[in-house]
């Protein structure tokens, strides 16, 4: 799939609590913005313009630097039909692509089984972070989640037992409410063993890594930076997850301090994790994919924004054809969807997409069913 004989990799970067949309590709030149924004609001004179239309949060300077280099794809007002405000159902949904029932499998578990069914390599997925995001989940899919990429061992390191016991009473609650706690306890039994197998290898990583990219003190730049030592030492891992801190993006209250320093670290962490890549020659075959869960409501509450629809992902990278993929979504009050802005992409076709024209697989039984792809993926 890709002009090299690399293979082709997925990173996957999750804003979880709903980033506002509306803040991040500012609607600059509508009143109707101005108008329902009161408080909430970038001024026309500090956004960073992309066209005579929209433009960046003034704090997505490096972002925007990608974007004129042609690399960035903006995926406009994803989601997907009847949005659930929940935090917690809504990630489920975009993790499961099962907008009906409670699953217990994720679309990147399920793309993992397919891509190595024999599990011959116990790291082709690999996560950052504290428990293991539902898109990653399948029963029986070996998937590394490490806490810290030197002290590799967040289900595994037996003389940090403390660390060890939280990381599975995370994972435990997370799960078991959908699965039952004997299925998780089973599924944590099989994958610890595979975690296992992983840790070893997976400790080799930082030693093949020399770079001069210097990234921020976040947990988000830092896990960034392991996946970029991971990438780089080719270990066959095919799909890369972490996230942002735990509903960071959830700006109900004091949005304006609140999100200028959660785009500034996004923009930043991204943009060096691309030249990381570029320095190491590792670019070639890495798309990044970026995503919330939803978007905010168009009109502000004084000093947040609360639980709306129709946000925006973005896709970064060498094959990517940049710019904007479907239309802004519509503030004219009588088009909104109850205060909120409708969805003009469904999000299962951006997975499509990056499953099929990418990953090079047949994307239907990984989503739950065919939906409309997008064009944001350069042919060979």
């Amino acid at each position: 799939m890709t002009s090299t004989k690399k293979d082709p990799v997925l990173v996957v970067l999750q804003l979880s609590g709903g980033n506002d949309f509306m803040n991040t590709i500012v609607p600059y030149s509508n009143p109707l913005y101005y108008d329902n924004r009161p408080n909430i609001r970038i001024p026309e004179d500090q956004v960073i313009p992309i066209n005579d239309q929209v433009g960046f949060n003034p704090n997505m300077v490096p972002f925007k630097r990608l974007f004129d280099d042609g690399k960035v794809a903006i995926i406009q007002g994803v989601g997907y039909p009847n949005p659930n405000l929940s935090h917690f159902r809504s990630m489920d949904i975009w993790h499961t692509c099962e907008p009906e029932k409670l699953a217990d499998e994720g679309w990147v578990g399920r793309a993992i089984r397919e891509l190595d069914p024999n599990k011959d390599n116990v790291l082709t997925g690999v996560n950052f972070g504290r428990g293991l995001p539902r898109a990653l989940s399948a029963p029986g899919v070996p998937v590394a989640s490490v806490g810290n990429l030197e002290t590799y061992g967040v289900l595994t390191s037996i003389e940090v037992e403390q660390e060890r016991t939280q990381a599975l009473d995370i994972f435990s609650r997370m799960y078991s409410p959908a699965m039952g706690r004997g299925p998780v306890m089973e599924y944590l039994s099989q994958t610890g063993m595979d975690a296992l197998a992983g840790a070893d290898i997976l400790a080799t990583a930082p030693e093949k890594y020399s770079s001069t990219v210097e990234y921020g003190p976040s947990s988000m730049s830092q896990y960034m930076r392991n996946i970029a030592q991971v990438h780089i030492a080719d270990l066959g891992t095919r799909f890369l997850y972490t996230t942002a801190p735990y509903n960071s993006f959830d700006t109900h209250a004091t949005q304006m301090s609140a999100h200028a320093n959660l785009t500034t670290n996004v923009s930043q962490t991204i943009s060096d994790f691309y030249d990381d890549l570029k320095q190491n020659n590792a670019s070639d075959n890495v798309v990044l994919l970026v995503f919330t869960e939803f978007g905010r409501r168009v009109h502000d509450n004084g000093s947040g924004t609360d639980h709306g629809s129709g946000g925006a992902a973005f896709v970064i990278g060498d094959r990517v054809k940049g710019g904007f993929y479907g239309e802004y979504p519509s503030l004219e009050a009588d088009k909104l969807l109850e205060g909120n802005l409708h969805f003009n992409n469904d999000f299962r076709g951006l997975y499509a997409t990056l499953l099929e024209d990418w990953m090079g697989l047949d994307s239907k039984p990984l989503v739950n069913g065919s939906f409309e792809k997008m064009d944001f993926i350069a042919k060979d």
